[in-house]
């Protein structure tokens, strides 16, 4: 489950930081609430992991002075200004100096809501470049995290091989939650530009003067270069690249055309929402989209990934595990099947999800990975599909998992897993070399 991002809500009004508080806290933000700027900044530095909501005239370090200060710490953190009747001027300069947006007062709740989940969007994707760039130093790390023995993930690899090597703009397509963001990553870390910049943006986060500004400038003070400047040799993500406005593909059009060829900054664009009207082709303008095209990938949803979907779900199973402290679930072999047969909607990112519940559900030692399955979504419908595969597929698929789950249980004792599986020697080395297996990996 995705955890919730902070809102720090800095006024000194204690009743309308309580009430921005309550509301931001029924819709699902998890708050933190300051009297004063300089009590703020002893809790907030660089990498928070969430949003700023601060008032604007406060005694002391007023919101102008605090907006520089955080900043100052972390250049891409959002800051969400509230300001007085009279105070849209300073709101406005609060937006040049760097500042995601402003409310005026008395301002909407819903707008408030909807401004808070699009700067914890826009945070999510900073913090979590940041945490793929520090966990990956080069192309071989993260293409390991590109999991699956699939042959849809073995071209995939290849692809991003051939891809990442080449000059062109890429566009990736694909459903939600298929790893998108994580491809993109890949194709910068094995070519050319892995020691360059990797800037990433969401066009769907900001407005379109903010997204202009963010882009192209003119740099407010503090507020650092624009974007293709700052990814100036190296690669330049827009994510949601669908909800680019159409006076910014005219802007962006331009700034390719007159990079001439090859590119001195390669763009990747990255589709993430499908229009059921319209196409991605019809969205982007013609001229543009050919450009950003050059060069496309397109992921494969989950469920045409095999056996990967155990793979998958047993090493989130484990991984969360170990977080919350207790053991993973065991699959049965109902329950594999079901895996493997679900329509997963929500692809990589649901399968998270589910592999998190089962964890929590067997710590407390209710509920089974099948009523997870089974459970109704309100935006996806079941999770259950009636529609089967080859009995083969399942057959082997749950063999593979269990001869992993028991080499990794016996850290790689093949007497031991062949008295629990009671399988001879010969058999089991058999099974291992058909799936991919390697003692050495569990020692």
């Amino acid at each position: 489950m995705a955890r919730a991002m902070k809102i720090a809500i800095v006024d000194d009004e204690q009743d309308m930081r309580q009430s921005i508080s309550q509301w931001l806290a029924l819709s699902g933000f998890d708050t933190e609430t300051y009297p004063s700027a300089e009590e703020a900044l002893k809790s907030i530095g660089a990498d928070f992991p969430g949003v700023v909501v601060s008032d604007i005239k406060m005694p002391g370090m007023d919101g102008m002075q605090f907006l520089k200060r955080l900043l100052g710490l972390d250049s891409a953190l959002p800051v969400i200004m509230i300001t007085g009747h009279g105070d849209v001027p300073m709101a406005v300069e609060a937006m040049r100096l760097g500042a995601f947006d402003f409310l005026e007062k008395p301002f909407n709740p819903d707008r408030m809501t909807e401004l808070a989940k699009k700067a914890s969007h826009a945070r999510r994707l900073t913090l979590d470049n940041r945490a793929l760039r520090k966990e990956l130093s080069d192309g071989s790390g993260i293409m390991k995290k590109l999991i699956g023995t699939s042959p849809v993930m073995e071209r995939l690899r290849e692809d991003i091989l051939d891809l990442g090597q080449a000059d062109g703009h890429v566009l990736i397509d694909g459903e939600t939650g298929t790893g998108k963001t994580l491809v993109a990553h890949a194709l910068h870390a094995v070519g050319p530009r892995a020691g360059k910049k990797f800037v990433t943006v969401s066009c769907a986060a900001h407005g379109a003067e903010s997204l202009g500004r963010k882009l192209f400038g003119p740099p407010g003070e503090g507020a650092g270069l624009p974007l293709v400047e700052e990814a100036r040799g190296g690669t330049l993500v827009l994510e949601d690249v669908e909800s680019l406005p159409p006076e910014m593909q005219a802007r962006l059009l331009t700034f390719i055309n007159d990079q001439g060829t090859p590119a001195e900054t390669r763009i990747i664009a990255i589709v993430n929402q499908h229009s059921p009207d319209r196409t991605v082709e019809q969205l982007i303008r013609a001229d543009l989209y050919f450009r950003l095209a050059a060069l496309k990938i397109v992921l494969p949803p989950l469920r045409q990934r095999g056996e990967d979907i155990l793979t998958l779900f047993t090493r989130m199973a484990e991984q969360f595990a170990e977080e919350y402290g207790c053991d993973a679930p065991d699959v049965t072999a109902q329950e594999a099947a079901q895996l493997l047969q679900a329509p997963w909607p929500g692809n990589i990112r649901q399968l998270v999800n589910v592999a998190e519940r089962a964890v929590l559900q067997n710590r407390r030692g209710t509920g089974t990975i099948a009523s997870l399955l089974m459970a109704e979504d309100e935006d996806s419908g079941p999770a259950v599909t009636t529609e089967g595969k080859p009995l083969k597929e399942y057959v082997e698929a749950f063999e593979r998992m269990l001869i992993d789950n028991t080499m990794k249980r016996h850290k790689g004792s093949i007497a031991a897993v062949m008295d629990e599986l009671c399988l001879p020697r010969r058999t089991l080395n058999e099974k291992m070399a058909k799936y991919g297996l390697q003692r050495s990996d569990y020692l």
